[in-house]
């Protein structure tokens, strides 16, 4: 089963959302997991709230540290806009770099934007993966 790696610094938001919209997007023929470079402790409150407007809960969702070892299990990594792709060097796997804000203490509106952003670029990332 290919597996793709969401990757942000905090892996409290942006990733987050990434994982759960592949997850449940993809029907379980593809699976992803996401990590950071510098975890936080919980995910953020305000990613939680917004992805349950959506109907998924990632409430139980801890944090990950990003270890060289999860590239190996990756088909593809994709980095949040975060400035990343130079920590978790993955030499033969095609690494895209999404260029998204951060929400972190952005407004409520501006949050939901950046989740909607994902979805369709995790919409239109398994198109692409169906298609190899």
């Amino acid at each position: 089963m290919k597996k793709v790696l969401f990757v942000c610094v905090h892996n409290s938001g942006r990733s987050q959302i990434a994982e759960a919209f592949f997850n449940q997007l993809s029907k379980g023929e593809v699976r992803a997991f996401s990590a950071g470079t510098d975890p936080d402790k919980n995910v953020d409150s305000a990613i939680a709230s917004i992805m349950m407007e959506e109907d998924i809960d990632i409430t139980g969702q801890m944090p990950t540290l990003l270890v060289p070892e999860m590239t190996n299990e990756a088909a593809k990594v994709v980095t949040m806009g975060c400035g990343v792709g130079n920590i978790c060097p993955a030499p033969n796997i095609p690494i895209d770099d999404w260029g998204l804000d951060d929400p972190k203490g952005q407004s409520i509106e501006k949050v939901r934007a950046i989740r909607d952003d994902i979805k369709m670029r995790v919409i239109d990332l398994l198109k692409e993966l169906e298609s190899e």
